[in-house]
C-alpha cells in the first residue's frame, strides 16, 4: 500500500512538474493559459497547486494542448496519480489516432490568428484558438459524447451556415474522451469520398469519424449512397460499438439531403436521408446574451483574440464569423476594383452553379469579362487580371483570402488496385478557390440572377473536370437555358459523364428519337450507370416489352441499384408473382432501401389484400423502418385495435420518430384529452419537431391565448420553419383580422417562409380583392419567391402588360421555377442575358 501511495505521489509530482515546464517555455500566464484553454482560473490553478489532488483528464488534455505537450503520456502520469487505467492497448484499431495527437487546425478548425507571445524572431507564428464558449447546441455535443463514452455507438450532424462554430464545437466535444484513448480518424485521402468507402468497414471501437463538410461524403454523387449505407452498418453493429461520428453541413445541403423526391422521380438521397434522420442539430448564427456574457469574461481574463472580435461584434453577435474573418471578407469584396469584384462574382456563380472547389484561372478571367460594365471594361488596363488576382490573394487579419491560389491533390491508388473508369484532364496552370464565406454570401445574394454570356463560353472553354461540366449543363438547363444546357452536356459526356449522357438521352427521346435515346443509354450503362439501365427498363416497358424491361431492371439490381430491385419487385407483383416480389423487396430492405416493402404494401392495399398488406409492413418494420411502424400502427387503427396501434406508436416514437409521437397526441386531442395531447405535443416539440410546435400554437390560438401562440410559432421559426407564422396568419384572416394576419405573414417572410403572403393573396384573390392580392404576391416577390413572381406575371398579362409579365417570368425560370411552362413560351430556350433563342440545332 505504501509503494501504491509512493508511485501515485510521484507521478502527480511529475506530471505538474512537466506542466511547470510548458507553462515556462510558452511564456504565459495562468490567466493567459486559462484563457486559451477554456478553463477556469481555479481550475487551472489548482492543476499547478503542489497540494491539490490530481486534475481531471479534461484539464490535463486541454492544458497539454495549449502548452503544446505530449497528451498521451500526460494522460498516463495522471491514470497512475489517480490509481486508473486506461480503456485502450496500443493494438491496431483500425483507421485514425489518438485524438490527443491531432491539431485542431489539421481538422479544418478555422484559425482566429497567431500567438503573440512565446515565439524567437524571426520564428513562423503559430495558430491559436480564442478561448471557448458553450452555447446551447455544445449540451446536446456533450451528452452525445457522454452516450459514447458509456458504450453506445452515436452519430450528430452540426448544421449551420459559414463560419458560425460548427467543427470547433465537435472539436471541444471529442476532448473528453481522448482522456479515455479515443482515437479520430478524418477520411481525406485520395479524396474523402473514396477514403471513406474504403476504410468504413475498418473502424474499430473507441473511434471517432470525423465528416466536417459532410457533403464531400454524402453528397457524392457516385458513392455517396454507398457511405451511408456504410455508416448505418457502421453505427448498428453491436460488436463495433461504441463510435461517434461527427460531422458538418451548411443548411442548403442539408435541404438537399432530406427533401423528399416528388413522385416518379428518382430519389438520389434515400439512404442520406434515412442517416440523418433524428441526427442532426442546427446551431444559431449569433451569441445570444449568454454566450456574449461567457466571451466578455474570458476577455477580461486575457483572451485578447475575444477582446478583439467583441469590439466589432458584440453588438450583431456574430462572434464566430469575426473570428474567422467574415466581415472584412465581405469588406474586401464590396469595396474591390470593378475588375476584382468580377472575378469573385465568377467564382460565387460557379461554386452555386455546381462547379468544385478548384477554380481555374483562365476561367475566371475569361469569364469576368461580360460582368463588367462598358464603362469598366474600358479602363481595363494590360495586366489588370494580374492585378486583381494579386489584390484578391491578400488574407483579411492574417487569416482568409478572398480569393487564394491552391492545389488540387492528387490521386493516390495502391498497386493493383481497381483504375477509375474516367480520369478528368486537369485544369492547365493556376486554379484558385473561393473563401467560405463567400462562396456562402454569393448563395444566399445572387440565387436569382444567370450569369452572362462570358462565363458559359469560358466554362465550355476551359471546364475540364466532367462533374463540373454535366453540373452547369444541369443548371442551365433548369434555367431554360437549353443551347449552352445541350453543349455543355456534350462537353461532360465527351469527358466521361454518364450523367451527362442520360441528360441528352433524354433530350432525343423528348425529341422523337427514341432509337438515339437509347443508344445514349446503352453507352451510358456500359460504361457502369445504373441508373441508365433502369431509364432504359422504363424505356422498354413503355414500349410494352415488359420482360426486356425486367432483364435491364435485374442487370441494375445485380449491379447494387436498390432503387431497381423496388421497380423489378413492383413489376413481379403486378405480374401476379407475389414470391419474387417478397424476396426482391426483402434483398432491398437487406440493402437498406424499404421503398419496395412499403411500395407492395400499397399494391396489396389497393387490392384489398389487408391481411397481405400487414404482413409486409411488419418486414418493413423489423428492417428498422420507423415509417413502417407507424404506417402499421394506422392500418391496425383502421382495423379496429387502437391498444395495438398506441403500442406501436410507442414503439417507433422509442426509435426517435416524432411522427409517432405526433399521431399519440392527435389520437389524445381527438379522444378529448387536451392536456395529454399538449404533453405529447411538446415532447415532440423538444425531439425537434417544429410540425409539433406549430400545432401547440394553434392549440393556443384555439384557447384564445394569441400571445403564447406566437411566441411558439416564433420559436418554430427560429428552427428555420416558419410553418407555425403562417398557419397562424391563416387562421386570424379567416376570423376576420385581415391586419394581424398581414402582420404575421410579413413575420414568416421575414424568417424566410413567403407561403403565408401568398396564401393571403389568394384568399384576397378570391374574394374579389384585386388590388389587396397584387400588393401581398408583390411582398412575396420581391422577398424572391417565385410562386409569387409566376402569379404576378399572369396579373400583369391578363391586364395587357406584356412587358412587366415577361420580366417576373424570367426572374421565376432563372430561379428554376418552370411552373408557368415555358417551352411554350420560348421553344428554343432563352439566351444568358434573357432573351428567347432563336431556333438551332
Amino acid at each position: 500500500m505504501h509503494e501504491e501511495h509512493g508511485e501515485r505521489a510521484a507521478a502527480l509530482t511529475e506530471l505538474r512538474e512537466k506542466l511547470t515546464d510548458g507553462l515556462a517555455r510558452a511564456r504565459l500566464t495562468k490567466t493567459q493559459l486559462a484563457a486559451q484553454t477554456g478553463l477556469g482560473r481555479t481550475t487551472v490553478q489548482e492543476a499547478f497547486r503542489t497540494d491539490a489532488p490530481a486534475p481531471s483528464a479534461e484539464t490535463v488534455a486541454a492544458l497539454a494542448r495549449v502548452l503544446r505537450l505530449p497528451d498521451a503520456e500526460l494522460l498516463n502520469l495522471r491514470r497512475t496519480a489517480a490509481t486508473e487505467t486506461g480503456p485502450v492497448g496500443v493494438e491496431d484499431l483500425g483507421p485514425g489516432k489518438p485524438i490527443g495527437e491531432w491539431n485542431p487546425h489539421d481538422l479544418e478548425v478555422h484559425p482566429a490568428g497567431t500567438a503573440s507571445g512565446g515565439h524567437q524572431q524571426g520564428a513562423v507564428p503559430e495558430r491559436v484558438l480564442p478561448g471557448y464558449v458553450p452555447r446551447s447546441h455544445d449540451r446536446v455535443l456533450a451528452d452525445v459524447a457522454a452516450k459514447a463514452a458509456q458504450g453506445n455507438s452515436r452519430m450528430l450532424v452540426l448544421v449551420g451556415t459559414s463560419s458560425t462554430g460548427k467543427t470547433r464545437a465537435c472539436w471541444e466535444a471529442v476532448q473528453p474522451l481522448a482522456a479515455q484513448g479515443w482515437r479520430l480518424w478524418h477520411p481525406y485521402d485520395p479524396t474523402r469520398a473514396e477514403a471513406a468507402l474504403d476504410d468504413l468497414e475498418r473502424v474499430a471501437p473507441y473511434t471517432v469519424v470525423w465528416l466536417n463538410e459532410a457533403q464531400h461524403y454524402l453528397g457524392n454523387p457516385q458513392i455517396g449512397e454507398q457511405i451511408a449505407a456504410a455508416l448505418h452498418t457502421l453505427l448498428t453493429a453491436p460488436d463495433r460499438r461504441p463510435v461517434l461520428v461527427l460531422g458538418t453541413l451548411w443548411p442548403e445541403y442539408t435541404d438537399q439531403y432530406t427533401a423528399l423526391p416528388h413522385p416518379d422521380t428518382p430519389d438520389p438521397h434515400s439512404r442520406v436521408r434515412e442517416l440523418l434522420a433524428g441526427r442532426t442539430l442546427t446551431i444559431p448564427d449569433t451569441f445570444d446574451q449568454e454566450a456574449l456574457h461567457t466571451a466578455a469574461t474570458l476577455a477580461q481574463d486575457g483572451d485578447q483574440l475575444l477582446a478583439d472580435t467583441l469590439t466589432r461584434a458584440r453588438i450583431h453577435g456574430r462572434i464566430t464569423q469575426d473570428l474567422a474573418g467574415a466581415p472584412e471578407l465581405l469588406r474586401r469584396y464590396e469595396h474591390s476594383t470593378p475588375a476584382a469584384q468580377s472575378v469573385l462574382e465568377v467564382a460565387m456563380d460557379a461554386r452555386r452553379l455546381g462547379v468544385g472547389l478548384h477554380l481555374p484561372q483562365t476561367f475566371l478571367t475569361d469569364a469576368a469579362i461580360d460582368y463588367l460594365s462598358d464603362h469598366d471594361y474600358d479602363e481595363l488596363t494590360e495586366g489588370w487580371a494580374e492585378a486583381a488576382f494579386a489584390d484578391l490573394a491578400r488574407p483579411v487579419h492574417g487569416k482568409q483570402a478572398p480569393l487564394r491560389r491552391t492545389n488540387t491533390r492528387p490521386k493516390r491508388r495502391s498497386p493493383g488496385g481497381p483504375a477509375s473508369t474516367t480520369t478528368p484532364v486537369p485544369p492547365a496552370g493556376s486554379v484558385f478557390r473561393i473563401a467560405d464565406y463567400l462562396d456562402q454570401h454569393g448563395r444566399s445574394t445572387r440565387g436569382a440572377l444567370f450569369p452572362p454570356s462570358s462565363f458559359w463560353a469560358a466554362a465550355h472553354a476551359h471546364l475540364t473536370h466532367p462533374d463540373d461540366l454535366n453540373n452547369l449543363a444541369n443548371a442551365a438547363s433548369d434555367r431554360w437555358r437549353l443551347q449552352w444546357a445541350y453543349h455543355l452536356a456534350c462537353r461532360a459526356a465527351g469527358a466521361g459523364n454518364t450523367d451527362a449522357l442520360c441528360h441528352l438521352a433524354r433530350r432525343r427521346e423528348v425529341a422523337g428519337d427514341g432509337e438515339g435515346a437509347e443508344a445514349l443509354l446503352r453507352q451510358a450503362a456500359g460504361a457502369g450507370n445504373t441508373d441508365a439501365l433502369r431509364y432504359l427498363a422504363r424505356m422498354r416497358q413503355v414500349a410494352g416489352d415488359r420482360g426486356a424491361a425486367e432483364v435491364l431492371l435485374r442487370q441494375a439490381a445485380d449491379a447494387g441499384n436498390t432503387d431497381a430491385l423496388c421497380r423489378l419487385a413492383v413489376l413481379r407483383e403486378a405480374a401476379g408473382d407475389r414470391e419474387d416480389a417478397e424476396a426482391l423487396a426483402r434483398r432491398a430492405a437487406d440493402a437498406g432501401n424499404t421503398d419496395a416493402l412499403v411500395d407492395l404494401v400499397r399494391a396489396r392495399e389497393a387490392a384489398g389484400d389487408g391481411e397481405g398488406a400487414e404482413a409486409l409492413l411488419r418486414q418493413a418494420a423489423g428492417a428498422g423502418n420507423t415509417d413502417a411502424l407507424c404506417r402499421l400502427a394506422e392500418w391496425r387503427q383502421f382495423v379496429g385495435d387502437g391498444e395495438g396501434a398506441e403500442a406501436l406508436y410507442r414503439q417507433a416514437a422509442d426509435a426517435g420518430s416524432t411522427y409517432a409521437l405526433r399521431s399519440l397526441a392527435e389520437r389524445r386531442e381527438a379522444a378529448g384529452d387536451g392536456e395529454g395531447a399538449e404533453a405529447l405535443y411538446r415532447q415532440a416539440a423538444d425531439a425537434g419537431s417544429t410540425y409539433a410546435l406549430s400545432t401547440l400554437a394553434r392549440l393556443r390560438e384555439d384557447a384564445g391565448d394569441g400571445e403564447g401562440a406566437e411566441a411558439l410559432a416564433r420559436r418554430a421559426a427560429d428552427g428555420a420553419d416558419a410553418y407555425a407564422l403562417r398557419q397562424l396568419a391563416w387562421l386570424r384572416d379567416v376570423a376576420g383580422d385581415g391586419e394581424g394576419a398581414e402582420a404575421l405573414a410579413r413575420r414568416a417572410a421575414d424568417a424566410g417562409d413567403t407561403d403565408a403572403l401568398c396564401r393571403l393573396a389568394w384568399r384576397r384573390q378570391d374574394a374579389g380583392d384585386g388590388e389587396g392580392a397584387e400588393a401581398l404576391y408583390q411582398q412575396a416577390a420581391d422577398a424572391g419567391d417565385t410562386v409569387a413572381q409566376v402569379a404576378l406575371a399572369r396579373i400583369r398579362e391578363a391586364a395587357g402588360d406584356r412587358g412587366a409579365a415577361e420580366t417576373l417570368y424570367r426572374r421565376a425560370v432563372n430561379a428554376c421555377n418552370r411552373s408557368f411552362r415555358p417551352e411554350e413560351r420560348w421553344p428554343y430556350g432563352l439566351d444568358p442575358d434573357g432573351t428567347p433563342t432563336p431556333p438551332w440545332q
